[in-house]
């Protein structure tokens, strides 16, 4: 099949959280022998931290400058394609949402901000993404968040279908790796800074760092601001690149998972960063959310941390303890969440949504 996609970004995974999710998809589609034209608004802040400028196989990125520019290509690709994929914070998310609903692919919205998109709903705030007519005109909604966020989707912004799509790994990208001094800690965090996890990372990472002064505790991320609280034992890694996470992972004893605020409370929510460390074989101390057991095992595949004495007595635990837990973690990502095994739900999910839209004619999936 034929994909194609508007996005925030898949050519910089500097400052969010889409570009490495859409890579892994995109590189176990073209795998399988389907192809994507990807659409991504050329924006400074994300070309002046480009980590990626090709796409695999016969996949094509296309950075345009503005929706004029490219507007009559992007009618043309849809036209040719089987799936068109517009998804949260694509900045010109409402023209391609009315180009798409116009073709006879098959319309998806990809929600990859969720509990974002349904708290700024509840405040009565605008989505610059979502169109006045909410999400009804589509004959699929697919969200990075499951649980009572599929139910919200439905009664708050009128999607007829919705099905999770959650994050992934993969697993020849995110592996374990050699140590290096750079990077080591007793306890890590790689994140880039959101005010809404500020409160959780105070308790389990920071007032663990303030007890324990004689341990060394690291973060790694971007849009840190200045009055940031940082103890004499913090340091800092400015904005990774996808290449650098493993090495980051290996050289801790454990790395620290924290959700956004509007996620946690919603559950059902597991971050790709959940998944990369655990690919690469890092002990993860994740905070608790409602679905956290249904993508791993507290207590033996990860340790769940509440305050930050929870965080200190895992630090606690021995080097075997710890390993023991990294190892089984990455068995488990490896036999339920690669980029693969996610690829082929979306899949299966795409065909029964086709199956649907057969009764009213349009949209029918071509070969190829």
């Amino acid at each position: 099949m034929k994909f194609a996609i508007f996005g925030l970004t898949i050519s910089s995974s500097w400052g969010n959280g889409h570009a490495t999710l859409w890579r892994g998809l995109c590189r176990s589609l073209s795998e399988l022998g389907h192809r994507v034209i990807f659409f991504e608004h050329d924006v400074p802040y994300y070309a002046g931290a480009r980590d990626r400028y090709e796409m695999p196989g016969d996949d094509e990125l296309v950075l345009y400058e503005s929706w004029y520019s490219i507007a009559g290509r992007a009618a043309k690709e849809v036209h040719d394609s089987d799936v068109a994929i517009v998804t949260s914070y694509c900045p010109d998310a409402i023209a391609a949402t009315d180009l798409i609903l116009g073709s006879r692919a098959l319309r998806v919205f990809y929600d990859l901000d969720t509990p974002v998109t349904l708290s700024r709903k509840a405040r009565g705030e605008v989505n610059f993404y979502i169109g006045p007519r909410g999400l009804t005109d589509f004959d699929l909604v697919l969200s990075y968040t499951g649980g009572a966020a599929l139910d919200a989707l439905r009664s708050e912004l009128g999607a007829r279908f919705v099905a999770p799509l959650y994050g992934h790994v993969d697993p020849g990208r995110h592996r374990p790796a050699e140590p290096r001094d750079v990077y080591r800690a007793d306890l890590s965090y790689l994140g880039n800074y959101a005010a809404d996890r500020q409160a959780s990372l105070e308790q389990l990472f920071i007032e663990p760092a303030r007890r324990r002064p004689h341990l060394r505790f690291l973060v790694g991320g971007a849009l840190y601001p200045e009055g940031f609280p940082w103890e004499r034992n913090i340091y800092f890694a400015r904005h990774l690149p996808p290449g650098e996470h493993p090495a980051f992972f290996a050289s801790c004893r454990a790395t620290l998972n924290v959700t956004r605020a509007d996620m946690a409370r919603m559950g059902w929510c597991p971050s790709g960063r959940l998944f990369e460390a655990a690919a690469c074989e890092a002990p993860v101390l994740s905070d608790d959310w409602e679905g956290l057991d249904a993508f791993f095992k507290p207590g033996s595949e990860l340790l769940v941390v509440r305050n930050a004495d929870d965080v200190l007595a895992a630090l606690g635990k021995s080097d075997a303890e710890l390993k023991a837990i990294a190892h089984a973690a990455r068995e488990r990502v490896l036999a339920e969440h690669t980029s693969r095994h996610r690829t082929r739900q979306l899949l299966t999910i795409l065909s029964d949504a086709m199956h649907r839209s057969q009764g009213s004619g349009p949209r029918m999936a071509r070969e190829g």
